[in-house]
């Protein structure tokens, strides 16, 4: 059996530790039937999903290093960097007997504003705000983990740009069910996006050994306003749209402030180059139709 038919059959080849078991590792362990082993992505904090161990057990995290075949890292970046590479320690790491790889989400966030430009993986870094300056550091450290330094075995790490993440019960639809949703009007901005399913695939796919790149961009094929995906969720719900609000940076907290400053269209030629996906929903009409399907919204047809 190869990682890919094993992945699919959900046969217990694969062991995988997530460390922050959140929206993605979720739908990725309910899509694929793999075992998952978790622990919270809160130092302090209570486990996040039933069974889960407190990040920092290590009597208990012990056997579940020895067990995983897989690592997939969402743990958000701290101020002194990535808490799962410094609790665990590359050395530890890669000490762990059956581990084949390690998956790091990351953020296009780590790029800054490009003024709209269409940028690749070999684009420069320029991260503005705390948040994506935290994540470009975290980036680094794996990605200084994955070669080998001295006598230390290298890391297999690969790192994953995420665009921003929707699908079931987080898109649109639930910002419109919510009173939340914004139609802003800032004319030539625009936003990527990619599918939690299309985020799935390009996991499976690397994590069934395909592709040898340090860094992925994930993301569909059309960058688009934000207000569009609102406009287009509320027709299919049947619902009133939210009023256009012109672009106001001084009435816009500071986390959105910092979305609309920044524009960017991020390419995704190498997934399908490398790891060979094809987009389940290449634009957010897609994506947003099968949401609508599976959460019932609409009917078939």
């Amino acid at each position: 059996m190869t990682w890919e038919e094993g992945l699919s059959a959900g046969e217990g080849a694969v062991r995988l530790l997530a460390i922050g078991r959140g929206y993605v590792a979720r739908r990725l362990a309910g899509r694929t039937g793999m075992t998952v082993l978790g622990a919270t992505h809160r130092p302090d904090g209570a486990p996040r999903q039933p069974g889960d161990l407190r990040f920092g057990d290590s009597a208990a995290i012990a056997p579940l290093l020895e067990r995983a075949t897989h690592m997939l890292v969402s743990a958000p970046p701290d101020a002194d960097g990535d808490p799962t590479l410094r609790w665990l320690g590359a050395d530890r790491l890669a000490g762990m007997p059956g581990l084949r790889w390690i998956g790091y989400l990351s953020s296009t966030g780590v790029y800054g504003d490009h003024d709209g430009a269409w940028i690749d993986e070999t684009a420069p870094l320029n991260p503005v705000g705390r948040t994506a300056e935290r994540r470009a550091q975290a980036e680094a450290e794996w990605l200084a983990a994955r070669a080998p330094a001295g006598k230390r075995r290298g890391l297999p790490v690969t790192v994953f740009r995420l665009s921003g993440i929707y699908g079931p019960g987080r898109s649109a639809f639930d910002a419109l069910a919510a009173g939340t949703a914004r139609r802003i009007d800032k004319p030539g901005h625009v936003f990527c996006r990619c599918h939690v399913d299309d985020i799935c695939a390009v996991l499976r796919r690397s994590m069934a050994g395909v592709g040898a790149a340090p860094v992925y961009n994930v993301a569909d094929d059309l960058p688009a306003p934000q207000r569009a995906a609102v406009e287009y969720a509320a027709g299919l719900a049947g619902a009133e749209p939210p009023p256009l609000t012109p672009y106001d940076p001084g009435a816009l907290p500071p986390g959105l402030r910092r979305f609309y400053e920044a524009c960017r269209r991020i390419r995704n030629d190498r997934i399908k180059r490398d790891l060979g996906v094809r987009l389940l929903y290449p634009t957010f009409r897609e994506g947003l139709r099968a949401i609508a399907l599976e959460e019932g919204r609409i009917q078939p047809g």
